[in-house]
């Protein structure tokens, strides 16, 4: 059953376009990650935040992602990263038009 990852954590920067442009390894590399179906990246520059909405195959890909991602970040210096998953409601996801 797949589950939902929320992350989110202080981030300055860079946004928008420039974000895109400096994160792109980033990105490729996630897109590799045991287990992972599918990732939305989050920025909200006005209040200094970023993150994102991950779904996994399983909840075992997504708490072993959580711990690498979390020590990853705490390397890039960030020392606050907020990571919750929750299990999905497939039925009710679909009928909202989710994309399981």
């Amino acid at each position: 059953m797949p589950v939902l990852l929320q992350v989110d954590f202080p981030f300055s920067g860079p946004w928008g376009p420039a974000m895109t442009d400096a994160l792109q390894g980033l990105a490729a590399s996630i897109a590799q990650e045991p287990g992972l179906i599918w990732k939305i990246w989050t920025e909200n520059a006005a209040t200094n935040e970023a993150g994102g909405i991950y779904l996994f195959a399983d909840r075992p890909s997504a708490e072993a992602y959580l711990a690498m991602h979390t020590a990853r970040l705490k390397g890039f210096g960030i020392p606050v990263v907020n990571g919750k998953i929750f299990d999905v409601n497939g039925e009710l996801s679909a009928i909202d038009r989710a994309p399981l």
